[in-house]
């Protein structure tokens, strides 16, 4: 059974392995970087003073981490957020837990969070990124030239949307 909860410092060492994952970040937006136990741990202290502005969680299935999915830069005014979506447990992926998990973020966002719009971005070579979000009801917005440099080369990244009218519950 899939189900989110909140990320907690027991999930540090799970995240640090992923976080340094070359090919896991290769999917992501992200640079890839190697990233110390010590600087993920401040990383998720900055999460625990900043609570009301994000929302980070763990993927779990039944009692196994396999993601994050996060909503983060939420601005209550504009009523808006990004959001994050990272599958790190490699056997996981392409079994239809990004469409379950995208669906319960989005009804949180909308439903609990009483947001109006989620963004986010993603490479332009992200072939299942792309389709998942589609799939899901994301629309692209605009494209960012040669916004991410990887493997020696710029990517481009999408800018993709989704709007409360435009969301099926």
């Amino acid at each position: 059974m899939i189900y989110l909860r909140e990320i907690t410092y027991s999930d540090l060492n799970t995240i640090n392995i992923w976080r340094n994952d070359k090919d896991t970040i290769d999917l992501l937006g992200a640079n890839f970087r190697y990233i110390n136990i010590e600087t993920d741990s401040e990383w998720m202290n900055q999460y625990q003073k900043n609570r009301e502005h994000q929302v980070r969680c763990a993927i779990c299935d039944d009692d196994k981490m396999i993601g994050m999915i996060s909503i983060v830069n939420i601005d209550y005014i504009n009523r808006k957020a990004e959001l994050h979506l990272m599958i790190g447990d490699k056997d996981s992926r392409g079994k239809g837990y990004g469409t379950k998990v995208m669906k319960m973020m989005i009804n949180h966002a909308f439903y609990n969070l009483n947001l109006n719009k989620l963004y986010l971005t993603t490479l332009e070579t992200n072939e299942g990124a792309k389709k998942l979000y589609s799939k899901v009801g994301f629309k692209i917005d605009g494209i960012l030239r040669d916004e991410v440099y990887k493997n020696g080369k710029y990517i481009n990244c999408l800018i993709m949307s989704i709007l409360k009218d435009d969301y099926e519950y």
